[in-house]
């Protein structure tokens, strides 16, 4: 610099160059710990993985491309727009304001290193209590704005039962002031991929926009004032959201929340132990729509041919057989063609003549001798057996069904799976998976666990090479417990359970503390290096803390706009409203409260620990050794 305080464009643009080669490697360093942080998230497989790689992408793509900016537009863009006279950091209002508010409190800070530890310590084990306190879920609800209510009937239930109890269904949610539209399905559509028997109906409730409902009224409040209204005997009813219910039954074969199957040779003791769990569940609470499947209870016409009475009157067992065929079943007489497709012709009695089990008994059958009624060679009877065989993995399989209402899905089911492992015996042979959102859950967290501790090692190994040094690279990392801590905070108090959507909330903030961590050392190691070239030997435990101090608080604005950044980008998230906010918010909230205690422990515990190292080196070595650069 010249005696008229002004520098020449040479020297100017070396000073540029200079700056930018100080931050130019731990910014993408910085910027990589980013992308290795979300290695979890693109690991995710099933329903969470298809639901978070485009997150997961979106963030790494546009991290890159900031990197690739950072590294050669921003230094160009400085040459070009940096010029004339420029006002220094300490002239800026807002810089001194928070300078002057940091520096006393980090002073303080340094004088009581062990007290502001132990505090950090503390709130940190603080978080892990609450951690435990709190409830799981495999994903936050999404409300679709649509109901669907599958009710369930008996499985002897005939189609006009099934039509009388549809229409008043639907009567009765019709009359509800938020209800726009309804339309209700008993049975199965004409698919090989619908198995729904004739007693399980379908009913897309279509709700009006929440400006037309009635004052104070929630989605929840109205599906409990219509359970309460559609309470009709023989009837098991459940509540589900259309898409939902699809996603379930792809993936796990279970239409609600969560679903016991039960696995084994026989039918009978299938649902014998079916009723079993059913009755132990009962009570527990979180469970909602309890519903052991109907294995056994299907009404089937039974006709054993009297081989003696078709031996007197000249019959054989085909003639009877071909009788009970056109009259009853159908015979197949033709068919017909339309386009491509085809339709079998068939014909048999009409129903007033097949209606009942007395009708049946005196369908004629013809002799030599002359008709005679089907009852006097054939014994003819209804018998009770299973309404549909469910099979998985070359095993017989019946399920428990319910859904989870006012609590966490994971709470309920681990009481559950106590409760039963307490009290059910099960006969050799035969076993039970938990299924549904559990299933989900259990496989989410297998993969988190796995992957999460490798991508903290990685990040560690990148920390290690920005800074060549694992003491700097240690407290760098410090920054994610400390994240954490204001992470669980905020979730707990906003009261959200655990999920996957919390947990790349998580992913996503322990790479931005990261990133903030390394602007603190860069800054640290700067201070250090300049204490070094003005002191040279001549450093003690005062001028140590004096550059400690000066390379923290100096450098203040940058840090914090690093953590300004994140956290305007996602505040307004918690007010926000409209479909997917639900789960959204779970993924904004760990990161805004990390994002506060993370810059905390930047700001007060990492120049302590920074501290602590140097003044063990300079007692140990009796200077300080310092890197070229980083």
């Amino acid at each position: 610099m010249n005696t008229s305080n002004k520098i020449s464009n040479k020297e100017r643009i070396a000073i540029i160059e200079k700056s930018a080669k100080q931050v130019g490697k731990p910014v993408v360093h910085a910027i990589l710990i980013i992308v290795v942080s979300f290695i979890p998230v693109f690991l995710l497989t099933g329903q969470e993985g298809k639901l978070f790689h485009p997150l997961a992408w979106t963030k790494t793509l546009v991290m890159a491309s900031s990197m690739i900016l950072a590294i050669t537009l921003i230094p160009v863009l400085m040459v070009l727009l940096m010029r004339g006279k420029m006002r220094p950091e300490s002239k800026n209002p807002v810089s001194n304001f928070f300078v002057r508010l940091y520096e006393p409190v980090l002073s303080w800070c340094l004088k009581w290193k062990k007290t502001v530890l132990t505090v950090n310590i503390l709130a940190l084990l603080l978080s892990v209590f609450l951690l435990t306190r709190m409830g799981s879920e495999f994903m936050p609800p999404l409300d679709e704005g649509t109901i669907l209510f599958m009710p369930v009937a008996l499985p002897d239930a005939s189609n006009a039962e099934m039509k009388r109890i549809l229409q008043v269904q639907d009567k009765i949610i019709s009359s509800f002031p938020e209800v726009k539209n309804v339309l209700g399905k008993a049975g199965r559509i004409s698919s090989a991929t619908d198995n729904a028997p004739i007693s399980m109906v379908e009913t897309i409730v279509l709700l009006k926009p929440k400006s037309e409902w009635r004052t104070g009224m929630t989605k929840d409040k109205i599906i409990s004032q219509l359970n309460e209204k559609l309470q009709i005997p023989g009837i098991t009813n459940g509540w589900t959201q259309p898409i939902i219910n699809r996603i379930n039954m792809l993936s796990t074969g279970i239409r609600t929340d969560v679903g016991v199957k039960i696995f084994g040779q026989n039918l009978d003791t299938i649902y014998r132990l079916g009723q079993m769990i059913a009755g132990e569940l009962k009570g527990i609470k979180g469970i909602a729509d309890l519903y052991p499947e109907q294995i056994t209870g299907g009404k089937y016409l039974n006709i054993e041919v009297n081989k003696d009475a078709i031996g007197r009157y000249g019959l054989t067992t085909d003639d009877v057989n071909s009788i009970v065929q056109s009259a009853l079943g159908g015979m197949n007489v033709g068919q017909i063609y339309q386009g491509r497709e085809r339709f079998s012709v068939n014909i048999r009695l009409a129903q007033d003549w097949r209606g009942s089990l007395d009708d049946i008994k005196g369908t004629l059958v013809q002799t030599k001798n002359g008709p005679l009624p089907l009852s006097d060679v054939a014994s003819i009877s209804l018998k009770d057996g299973p309404s549909m065989i469910s099979s998985e993995n070359a095993l017989l399989r019946g399920t428990v069904l319910f859904d989870v209402r006012g609590r966490d899905l994971g709470g309920t089911v681990k009481e559950a799976m106590q409760k039963l492992d307490k009290t059910l015996a099960l006969p050799k042979g035969y076993f039970i998976n938990w299924s549904g959102q559990w299933e989900n859950q259990l496989h989410a967290q297998k993969t988190l666990e796995l992957i999460i501790p490798v991508a903290i090692l990685l990040i560690l190994l990148i920390l290690y090479f920005t800074f060549h040094d694992l003491r700097d690279a240690f407290n760098t990392i410090l920054s994610v417990p400390f994240a954490f801590v204001g992470g669980i905070l905020m979730v707990y108090l906003w009261g959200e359970n655990l999920s996957v959507a919390v947990a790349v909330g998580f992913i996503a903030l322990f790479g931005v503390a990261v990133e903030t961590g390394v602007v603190m050392m860069i800054y640290l190691e700067e201070a250090m290096q300049r204490m070094v070239r003005e002191k040279g030997t001549a450093i003690d435990v005062v001028t140590l803390r004096h550059y400690v101090l000066e390379g923290a608080v100096k450098r203040l604005r940058p840090k914090l706009m690093t953590v300004c950044v994140a956290l305007f980008g996602l505040v307004p998230v918690l007010w926000s409203n409209g479909t997917g906010i639900e789960l959204m918010r779970p993924v904004a909230l760990p990161m805004i409260g990390g994002m506060v205690t993370s810059a905390i422990s930047i700001l007060l515990v990492m120049p302590i620990i920074f501290e602590l190292f140097k003044e063990n080196e300079l007692k140990k070595y009796g200077n300080i050794k310092v890197k070229d650069s980083l």
